[in-house]
């Protein structure tokens, strides 16, 4: 994946390189949902890039709103909070299933 970024034009190399490191922020269990958006993101920017577009006319302006969108399928570690604080919860409270 790193060749294929480092092929991509300057202004689409630094937008991959902000965009990853912060999905990694976010990557929960072995990270292999953030290597699937990040593949994806790869093959969006490859066609933008073909296609003559600015990075930010793929992204949008708001680069972190962008990514929180690639975000909203992936398994975070704040999903992983989320499932153990109710898991906590119902096994406290002797209810549910785990």
């Amino acid at each position: 994946m790193e060749a294929r970024a480092a092929a991509l034009p300057p202004d689409y190399r630094i937008v991959y390189d902000e965009i990853k490191g912060y999905l990694w922020k976010f990557s929960a269990g072995g990270g292999m949902d953030v290597i699937a958006i990040l593949d994806d993101l790869l093959g969006l920017f490859e066609t933008g890039a073909a296609d003559g577009r600015g990075v930010l006319t793929v992204t949008g302006e708001d680069v972190a709103g962008f990514c929180d969108e690639l975000l909203r399928n992936a398994r975070t570690y704040t999903a992983a909070w989320h499932d153990d604080l109710n898991r906590s919860v119902r096994r406290r409270l002797g209810t549910g299933h785990d």
